[in-house]
Protein backbone atom coordinates (compact mmCIF):
# COMPACT_ATOMS: atom_id res chain seq x y z
CA UNK A 1 0.00 0.00 0.00
CA UNK A 2 1.37 3.46 -0.94
CA UNK A 3 0.81 6.70 0.98
CA UNK A 4 -2.77 7.90 0.55
CA UNK A 5 -4.89 10.83 1.69
CA UNK A 6 -8.52 10.48 2.74
CA UNK A 7 -10.93 13.31 3.52
CA UNK A 8 -13.14 13.25 6.61
CA UNK A 9 -16.83 13.26 5.67
CA UNK A 10 -19.68 15.09 7.39
CA UNK A 11 -20.93 11.85 8.95
CA UNK A 12 -17.53 11.36 10.60
CA UNK A 13 -17.51 14.64 12.49
CA UNK A 14 -16.09 14.48 16.03
CA UNK A 15 -14.84 10.90 15.66
CA UNK A 16 -11.55 10.12 17.37
CA UNK A 17 -8.73 9.59 14.90
CA UNK A 18 -8.07 6.03 16.04
CA UNK A 19 -11.75 5.10 15.64
CA UNK A 20 -11.88 6.76 12.23
CA UNK A 21 -8.77 4.83 11.21
CA UNK A 22 -10.16 1.46 12.36
CA UNK A 23 -13.38 2.11 10.49
CA UNK A 24 -11.51 2.55 7.20
CA UNK A 25 -8.73 0.06 7.93
CA UNK A 26 -10.19 -2.57 10.30
CA UNK A 27 -7.09 -4.73 10.12
CA UNK A 28 -4.96 -2.05 11.85
CA UNK A 29 -4.58 -2.65 15.57
CA UNK A 30 -4.60 0.10 18.18
CA UNK A 31 -0.90 -0.49 18.78
CA UNK A 32 -0.11 0.03 15.08
CA UNK A 33 -2.15 3.26 14.96
CA UNK A 34 -0.41 4.60 18.10
CA UNK A 35 3.03 3.86 16.64
CA UNK A 36 2.20 5.51 13.30
CA UNK A 37 0.96 8.63 15.14
CA UNK A 38 3.97 8.69 17.47
CA UNK A 39 6.41 8.52 14.56
CA UNK A 40 4.52 11.16 12.57
CA UNK A 41 3.51 8.83 9.76
CA UNK A 42 -0.20 9.52 10.31
CA UNK A 43 -0.89 13.23 9.92
CA UNK A 44 -4.01 15.38 9.75
CA UNK A 45 -3.84 18.44 7.47
CA UNK A 46 -0.08 17.94 7.44
CA UNK A 47 0.31 18.11 11.23
CA UNK A 48 1.35 15.50 13.77
CA UNK A 49 -1.58 14.25 15.82
CA UNK A 50 -2.46 11.93 18.69
CA UNK A 51 -4.81 8.97 18.47
CA UNK A 52 -7.48 10.81 20.48
CA UNK A 53 -7.61 13.83 18.14
CA UNK A 54 -11.21 14.69 17.21
CA UNK A 55 -11.85 15.09 13.49
CA UNK A 56 -13.99 17.61 11.65
CA UNK A 57 -15.42 17.35 8.12
CA UNK A 58 -12.97 18.35 5.38
CA UNK A 59 -9.81 17.38 7.25
CA UNK A 60 -7.30 15.38 5.22
CA UNK A 61 -5.79 12.31 6.88
CA UNK A 62 -2.43 11.05 5.62
CA UNK A 63 -2.50 7.26 5.57
CA UNK A 64 0.95 5.63 5.37
CA UNK A 65 1.65 2.06 4.20
CA UNK A 66 0.39 -0.36 6.83
CA UNK A 67 2.57 -3.19 8.14
CA UNK A 68 2.02 -6.31 6.07
CA UNK A 69 2.02 -8.39 9.25
CA UNK A 70 -1.16 -6.75 10.49
CA UNK A 71 -3.66 -9.63 10.87
CA UNK A 72 -6.77 -9.56 8.76
CA UNK A 73 -10.11 -9.14 10.46
CA UNK A 74 -13.02 -11.33 9.45
CA UNK A 75 -15.85 -9.41 7.80
CA UNK A 76 -19.03 -9.59 9.82
CA UNK A 77 -22.01 -11.02 7.95
CA UNK A 78 -24.88 -8.68 7.17
CA UNK A 79 -27.63 -8.78 9.80
CA UNK A 80 -30.63 -10.94 9.10
CA UNK A 81 -33.82 -8.88 8.79
CA UNK A 82 -36.25 -9.80 11.55
CA UNK A 83 -39.73 -8.32 10.93
CA UNK A 84 -40.91 -9.27 14.42
CA UNK A 85 -38.00 -7.45 16.03
CA UNK A 86 -38.58 -4.39 13.85
CA UNK A 87 -42.26 -4.37 14.77
CA UNK A 88 -41.44 -4.67 18.49
CA UNK A 89 -38.92 -1.85 18.35
CA UNK A 90 -41.06 0.40 16.14
CA UNK A 91 -43.74 0.46 18.84
CA UNK A 92 -41.26 2.24 21.10
CA UNK A 93 -40.37 4.99 18.61
CA UNK A 94 -41.40 8.53 19.55
CA UNK A 95 -39.40 10.32 16.86
CA UNK A 96 -37.31 9.26 13.84
CA UNK A 97 -35.35 11.00 11.11
CA UNK A 98 -32.19 10.27 9.10
CA UNK A 99 -29.98 11.11 12.08
CA UNK A 100 -31.63 10.06 15.33
CA UNK A 101 -34.33 7.88 16.81
CA UNK A 102 -35.92 8.66 20.17
CA UNK A 103 -37.57 5.81 22.08
CA UNK A 104 -39.92 5.48 25.03
CA UNK A 105 -38.08 2.77 26.96
CA UNK A 106 -40.45 0.40 28.77
CA UNK A 107 -40.23 -0.73 32.38
CA UNK A 108 -37.98 -3.71 33.07
CA UNK A 109 -35.91 -3.60 29.88
CA UNK A 110 -32.18 -3.04 30.54
CA UNK A 111 -30.40 -0.57 28.28
CA UNK A 112 -27.35 -2.81 27.97
CA UNK A 113 -26.29 -6.35 28.73
CA UNK A 114 -24.57 -7.71 31.81
CA UNK A 115 -24.29 -10.84 33.95
CA UNK A 116 -27.49 -12.86 33.68
CA UNK A 117 -29.10 -10.42 31.20
CA UNK A 118 -30.24 -12.13 28.00
CA UNK A 119 -32.55 -9.43 26.59
CA UNK A 120 -31.58 -5.77 26.49
CA UNK A 121 -32.20 -2.72 24.33
CA UNK A 122 -28.67 -2.55 22.93
CA UNK A 123 -29.04 -6.08 21.62
CA UNK A 124 -32.27 -5.19 19.83
CA UNK A 125 -31.09 -2.16 17.87
CA UNK A 126 -30.90 -4.05 14.57
CA UNK A 127 -34.68 -3.72 14.63
CA UNK A 128 -34.22 0.04 14.11
CA UNK A 129 -32.02 -0.09 11.00
CA UNK A 130 -34.92 0.58 8.60
CA UNK A 131 -32.73 -0.56 5.70
CA UNK A 132 -29.65 1.44 6.72
CA UNK A 133 -26.16 -0.06 6.43
CA UNK A 134 -25.37 1.33 9.88
CA UNK A 135 -26.43 -0.28 13.13
CA UNK A 136 -27.99 2.29 15.49
CA UNK A 137 -26.06 3.11 18.67
CA UNK A 138 -27.12 4.10 22.16
CA UNK A 139 -25.69 7.46 23.24
CA UNK A 140 -26.86 7.27 26.87
CA UNK A 141 -28.78 4.83 29.03
CA UNK A 142 -31.55 4.51 31.60
CA UNK A 143 -31.77 2.13 34.54
CA UNK A 144 -33.60 -1.13 33.87
CA UNK A 145 -36.75 -0.04 35.73
CA UNK A 146 -36.68 3.63 34.68
CA UNK A 147 -38.95 4.43 31.74
CA UNK A 148 -39.03 7.20 29.19
CA UNK A 149 -37.06 9.05 26.54
CA UNK A 150 -33.88 7.42 25.26
CA UNK A 151 -31.86 8.70 22.29
CA UNK A 152 -30.32 6.44 19.64
CA UNK A 153 -27.93 7.59 16.90
CA UNK A 154 -28.44 6.17 13.41
CA UNK A 155 -24.81 6.46 12.23
CA UNK A 156 -21.39 6.40 13.90
CA UNK A 157 -20.80 10.06 13.05
CA UNK A 158 -24.06 11.13 14.67
CA UNK A 159 -23.21 8.99 17.70
CA UNK A 160 -19.94 10.88 18.11
CA UNK A 161 -21.69 14.27 17.87
CA UNK A 162 -24.36 13.31 20.39
CA UNK A 163 -21.80 11.79 22.75
CA UNK A 164 -20.00 15.15 22.73
CA UNK A 165 -23.29 16.93 23.55
CA UNK A 166 -23.93 14.62 26.49
CA UNK A 167 -20.36 15.03 27.75
CA UNK A 168 -20.62 18.80 27.46
CA UNK A 169 -23.93 18.95 29.34
CA UNK A 170 -25.71 20.46 26.33
CA UNK A 171 -28.61 18.07 26.95
CA UNK A 172 -31.52 18.99 29.23
CA UNK A 173 -33.37 16.08 30.83
CA UNK A 174 -36.60 16.30 32.81
CA UNK A 175 -37.82 13.40 34.95
CA UNK A 176 -41.12 12.82 36.72
CA UNK A 177 -41.34 10.66 39.80
CA UNK A 178 -43.70 9.86 42.64
CA UNK A 179 -42.01 9.95 46.04
CA UNK A 180 -43.05 8.68 49.43
CA UNK A 181 -43.19 11.77 51.62
CA UNK A 182 -43.18 15.44 50.75
CA UNK A 183 -39.87 17.29 50.42
CA UNK A 184 -39.43 20.45 52.47
CA UNK A 185 -38.95 22.94 50.92
CA UNK A 186 -41.23 21.94 48.07
CA UNK A 187 -38.70 23.01 45.46
CA UNK A 188 -35.01 23.70 45.34
CA UNK A 189 -31.68 22.06 44.62
CA UNK A 190 -30.24 18.81 45.99
CA UNK A 191 -26.44 18.93 46.05
CA UNK A 192 -24.75 15.80 47.42
CA UNK A 193 -21.58 13.78 47.02
CA UNK A 194 -21.96 10.15 45.97
CA UNK A 195 -19.81 7.04 46.02
CA UNK A 196 -20.34 3.95 43.88
CA UNK A 197 -20.65 0.62 45.65
CA UNK A 198 -21.22 -2.99 44.73
CA UNK A 199 -24.80 -3.80 45.67
CA UNK A 200 -26.58 -7.09 46.08
CA UNK A 201 -28.36 -6.59 42.75
CA UNK A 202 -25.59 -4.89 40.81
CA UNK A 203 -24.27 -1.36 40.63
CA UNK A 204 -25.36 0.97 43.43
CA UNK A 205 -24.60 4.44 44.75
CA UNK A 206 -24.68 5.96 48.22
CA UNK A 207 -24.12 9.26 49.96
CA UNK A 208 -20.43 9.82 50.54
CA UNK A 209 -19.18 9.75 54.11
CA UNK A 210 -16.58 12.13 55.59
CA UNK A 211 -13.73 9.70 54.93
CA UNK A 212 -14.80 8.46 51.49
CA UNK A 213 -12.51 9.07 48.53
CA UNK A 214 -13.25 9.01 44.80
CA UNK A 215 -16.58 10.78 45.29
CA UNK A 216 -18.73 12.44 42.62
CA UNK A 217 -20.82 15.56 43.07
CA UNK A 218 -24.49 15.14 42.08
CA UNK A 219 -26.65 18.24 41.56
CA UNK A 220 -30.39 18.08 40.87
CA UNK A 221 -33.05 20.80 40.69
CA UNK A 222 -36.56 19.75 41.71
CA UNK A 223 -40.04 21.10 42.28
CA UNK A 224 -43.25 19.59 43.60
CA UNK A 225 -45.99 19.49 40.96
CA UNK A 226 -48.69 17.97 43.19
CA UNK A 227 -49.08 16.03 46.42
CA UNK A 228 -51.43 13.77 48.32
CA UNK A 229 -51.21 15.19 51.81
CA UNK A 230 -47.80 14.57 53.32
CA UNK A 231 -47.74 10.93 52.26
CA UNK A 232 -46.90 11.13 48.53
CA UNK A 233 -45.78 13.77 46.07
CA UNK A 234 -45.24 14.17 42.33
CA UNK A 235 -41.87 15.72 41.59
CA UNK A 236 -40.26 17.17 38.49
CA UNK A 237 -36.49 16.65 38.58
CA UNK A 238 -33.76 18.11 36.37
CA UNK A 239 -30.32 16.56 36.87
CA UNK A 240 -27.47 18.98 36.23
CA UNK A 241 -24.90 16.21 36.49
CA UNK A 242 -25.04 12.60 35.32
CA UNK A 243 -24.21 10.17 38.12
CA UNK A 244 -25.21 6.56 38.64
CA UNK A 245 -28.62 6.46 40.36
CA UNK A 246 -28.34 10.20 41.03
CA UNK A 247 -32.08 10.91 41.26
CA UNK A 248 -32.82 7.82 43.32
CA UNK A 249 -30.17 8.59 45.93
CA UNK A 250 -31.02 12.31 45.95
CA UNK A 251 -34.69 11.67 46.70
CA UNK A 252 -33.81 9.27 49.50
CA UNK A 253 -31.35 11.84 50.86
CA UNK A 254 -34.13 14.38 51.45
CA UNK A 255 -36.33 11.79 53.14
CA UNK A 256 -38.60 11.11 50.17
CA UNK A 257 -37.53 7.89 48.38
CA UNK A 258 -39.04 7.21 44.98
CA UNK A 259 -42.13 5.02 45.22
CA UNK A 260 -41.22 1.40 44.52
CA UNK A 261 -37.47 2.00 44.83
CA UNK A 262 -36.88 -0.75 47.35
CA UNK A 263 -33.04 -0.66 47.16
CA UNK A 264 -32.99 2.95 48.36
CA UNK A 265 -35.84 2.88 50.84
CA UNK A 266 -34.99 2.53 54.53
CA UNK A 267 -36.29 -0.19 56.82
CA UNK A 268 -38.44 1.37 59.54
CA UNK A 269 -40.21 -0.96 61.98
CA UNK A 270 -39.88 -3.82 59.51
CA UNK A 271 -41.27 -1.90 56.53
CA UNK A 272 -39.47 -0.39 53.55
CA UNK A 273 -40.19 3.34 53.34
CA UNK A 274 -40.28 3.24 49.51
CA UNK A 275 -43.22 0.82 49.40
CA UNK A 276 -46.86 1.84 49.94
CA UNK A 277 -49.69 -0.69 50.17
CA UNK A 278 -52.09 -0.58 47.23
CA UNK A 279 -49.79 1.32 44.88
CA UNK A 280 -47.72 -1.53 43.49
CA UNK A 281 -44.02 -2.09 43.87
CA UNK A 282 -42.67 -0.87 40.52
CA UNK A 283 -40.21 2.02 40.36
CA UNK A 284 -42.05 5.30 39.70
CA UNK A 285 -39.30 7.15 37.83
CA UNK A 286 -39.89 8.36 34.26
CA UNK A 287 -37.68 10.30 31.86
CA UNK A 288 -40.41 12.64 30.67
CA UNK A 289 -38.58 15.07 28.36
CA UNK A 290 -35.24 15.43 26.63
CA UNK A 291 -33.95 18.46 24.72
CA UNK A 292 -30.67 18.25 22.82
CA UNK A 293 -28.81 19.84 19.89
CA UNK A 294 -29.88 18.04 16.73
CA UNK A 295 -26.92 16.89 14.59
CA UNK A 296 -28.39 18.72 11.59
CA UNK A 297 -28.91 21.95 13.55
CA UNK A 298 -31.41 23.37 16.00
CA UNK A 299 -32.80 21.73 19.11
CA UNK A 300 -34.99 18.63 19.28
CA UNK A 301 -37.43 18.31 22.20
CA UNK A 302 -39.23 15.00 22.77
CA UNK A 303 -41.66 13.97 25.52
CA UNK A 304 -42.71 10.45 26.52
CA UNK A 305 -46.05 9.28 27.90
CA UNK A 306 -46.09 7.81 31.40
CA UNK A 307 -45.91 4.01 31.68
CA UNK A 308 -49.06 2.10 32.62
CA UNK A 309 -48.14 1.56 36.29
CA UNK A 310 -47.52 5.29 36.83
CA UNK A 311 -50.75 6.23 35.04
CA UNK A 312 -52.66 4.00 37.47
CA UNK A 313 -50.93 5.64 40.45
CA UNK A 314 -51.62 9.15 39.09
CA UNK A 315 -55.30 8.23 38.70
CA UNK A 316 -55.51 6.78 42.22
CA UNK A 317 -53.85 9.85 43.75
CA UNK A 318 -55.76 12.38 41.66
CA UNK A 319 -52.67 13.72 39.89
CA UNK A 320 -53.42 15.10 36.41
CA UNK A 321 -50.59 14.55 33.94
CA UNK A 322 -50.79 16.35 30.58
CA UNK A 323 -50.62 14.24 27.45
CA UNK A 324 -47.18 14.30 25.82
CA UNK A 325 -46.99 16.72 22.93
CA UNK A 326 -45.55 15.98 19.48
CA UNK A 327 -41.74 16.20 19.13
CA UNK A 328 -40.56 19.77 18.53
CA UNK A 329 -37.65 20.78 16.30
CA UNK A 330 -36.56 24.40 16.55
Amino acid sequence: MSIATKTVTADEADLRLDRWFRRHFPSATQGVIQKLCRTGQIRVDGKRVETGTRLTPGMNVRVPPLPSSTPAVAVKPAPVFDPLLEAEMSRLVLYKDDHVIVLNKPFGLPSQGGPGITKHLDGMLDGLRYGSEHRPRLVHRLDKDTTGVLVVARTPGVAAKLAASFRGRDVEKTYWCVVVGRPVPVEGRIDVNLVRIDGFRGERAALAGPYDTDTARAITDFRTLDHAGRKLAWLEMKPLTGRTHQLRVSCAAVGAPILGDEPYGKEVEGRNTALVDGLGDKLHLHARTIAFPHPAGGTLIVEAELPAHMLVTFRDLGFTAPIASAPLRR
